[in-house]
């Protein structure tokens, strides 16, 4: 299983959001991917990261696709790419309903057929070819032309069943959130990967963020991130995966405590089939840190850390 970083694109100077991906090339560990907030644009950050860090897979985790034309996404990213060296994942999804039609005035409809239809015209654009595609909610009729660059892989935020069916047959991969090892294991890979094979598409990559906290006192971080991210619990998309892990909140996801317990729950997620395991680390500066090299410690691995 390969380990990488989550990161927010926002809340903090460029420099320190790109300076994650900096701190993971350093540690050896495989990936970085930006999450999209309203701050700093995630596929930017992450474009600079990569040509700033060589050698680092660099992503995004995920980029709403309401807001964004898949013409302008398609040019975008393909840019990425030819700034990181090749080394660029576009990740998308179609956020939730409170930040498309609250934040950004736009109507949320559909989010399925919407993503659907969204790659059905982004892949071929990635590829250079001309597009002629008009479905219910997207319309193109332009091409893409960036010589040299090779279309990034595109994988899809996805929980639900039919998006998880989406994302099998359309896109390389899916990339989960609030999503423990048993919900990996019993829901998410065997899903996308069905889906994939009915259409005929290689196995799909699975990359499962978790927030993770090296601490003596895990109720305490839980209650934290109950305070700071508890309203997420009530986004439909996040309360029926949580319903289906039997979970109360967002916060029931966190991965706290020593490194015995935290390697050992870390490990779960390469036994649920995760491919990847993106690691968000919750704390201040020095927390992260730890978190950080004691990632890049199960990554190598090192037999310093424990086995229990």
């Amino acid at each position: 299983m390969r380990i990488g970083l989550f990161a927010p694109a926002g809340g903090a100077p460029l420099e320190d959001a790109v300076g994650w991906t900096r701190a993971a090339a350093a540690a050896g560990l495989d990936s970085v991917f930006y999450g999209h907030v309203n701050g700093w644009d995630a596929l930017m950050v992450a474009a600079l990261a990569g040509r700033e860090a060589p050698g680092i897979e660099v992503g995004t985790a995920v980029m709403p696709t309401y807001p964004r034309h898949p013409l302008a996404l398609a040019s975008q990213a393909l840019t990425a790419q030819a700034m990181s060296g090749g080394r660029f994942t576009l990740g998308v999804g179609p956020s939730h309903r409170a930040v498309i039609e609250d934040a950004h005035g736009l109507l949320y409809g559909r989010p399925v057929r919407h993503v659907r239809e969204y790659l059905a015209a982004l892949r071929p654009l990635l590829r250079g070819e001309d597009v002629r595609y008009e479905g219910e909610t997207v319309k193109v009729a332009a091409r893409v032309d960036a010589p040299g660059a090779e279309p990034p892989q595109v994988i899809v935020s996805a929980l639900g069943p039919l998006m998880l069916k989406a994302a099998g047959e359309l896109a390389d991969g899916v990339t989960t959130t609030w999503t423990g090892a048993d919900a990996i294991a019993d829901h998410i890979v065997p899903s996308v990967t069905a889906a994939a094979e009915g259409a005929g598409r290689p196995a799909p990559r699975v990359l499962a963020g978790v927030l993770v906290a090296l601490t003596a006192d895990p109720d305490g971080v839980r209650a934290a991130i109950a305070d700071r991210y508890g309203f997420a619990s009530d986004f439909p998309g996040y309360r029926a995966v949580l319903d289906r892990q039997g979970l109360a909140g967002v916060h029931e996801t966190v991965v706290a405590g020593d490194e015995r317990t935290v390697e050992r729950e870390l490990r779960r997620f390469a036994d649920a089939g995760a491919t990847d395991l993106l690691i968000s680390p919750f704390g201040d500066a020095a927390a992260r840190e730890r978190v950080i090299a004691f990632a890049a410690a199960l990554r190598r691995p090192d037999p310093a850390v424990s086995r229990g």
